[in-house]
C-alpha cells in the first residue's frame, strides 16, 4: 500500500513526504519532480504546451507509480482533480489531504515563476489561492482517506501524525 499526499501548493507535500519516507523507510516520489526530470520545467510546459498537456504528463506518472508498492508519493496540487488519477492511486494506496488555511499558504508561497497557476497580472496571490481553494478543497476532501491539518505544526509532527493514522510501519533502529 502506498501513501499519497495531496493538497494545495504550499501545504508541505514534498517536505512531509520526505519526512514520512525517513520514518518508514519507504521510497519517496514527487510527481512534479518526476515530470521536471523527464520533460523540463513545469512553467515551460505550461507556457509552450498548455495545462492540458501537463495534466496528461501527470497521468503518465501516476500510471507508472500506481503499479508499485510501499511508496510515499507527493502529488502536484492539481493531480487529484482528474478522476482517472484518483482511481489509479486509490487502487493501491491511501490518500492523505494536507489541509492548510489560506493564511498559511499565502505565507509560504511567493510568485517565483515555478508555479504557473499563480502567475496572473490581475489578481494578488491571496485572491488566486482563494479561487483555487474553492475549486479544489471539496475534491481533496472527497478523494482523501484521511485529512490532516498542517497549520501550526512542524513537518515532523505532521509526518508522525500521518504514520500513526495510516498504520504505516516504521523503520526499526
Amino acid at each position: 500500500m502506498n501513501l499519497i499526499l495531496c493538497g494545495m501548493m504550499g501545504a508541505g507535500k514534498t517536505t512531509i513526504g520526505i519526512k514520512i519516507a525517513e520514518i518508514t523507510g519507504r521510497r519517496w516520489y514527487d510527481t512534479d519532480g518526476m515530470i521536471v526530470d523527464k520533460h523540463g520545467k513545469i512553467s515551460d510546459i505550461f507556457e509552450y504546451y498548455g495545462e492540458a498537456h501537463f495534466r496528461r504528463l501527470e497521468t503518465e506518472i501516476v500510471k507508472e507509480l500506481a503499479v508499485k508498492d510501499n511508496l510515499v508519493v507527493s502529488t502536484g496540487g492539481g493531480l487529484v482533480l482528474k478522476k482517472e488519477n484518483n482511481q489509479l492511486l486509490q487502487g493501491n494506496g491511501k490518500i492523505v489531504f494536507l489541509r492548510a488555511t489560506i493564511e498559511t499558504l499565502a505565507k509560504r508561497l511567493k510568485v517565483d515563476g515555478e508555479r504557473p497557476l499563480l502567475q496572473t497580472s490581475t489578481e494578488n496571490i491571496r485572491d488566486r489561492l482563494q479561487g483555487l481553494m474553492q475549486d479544489r478543497v471539496p475534491i481533496y476532501e472527497h478523494v482523501a482517506d484521511y485529512v490532516v491539518d498542517v497549520d501550526g505544526k512542524t513537518p515532523e509532527q505532521i509526518a508522525e501524525e500521518i504514520v500513526l493514522l495510516t498504520g504505516a510501519d516504521r523503520i526499526t533502529k
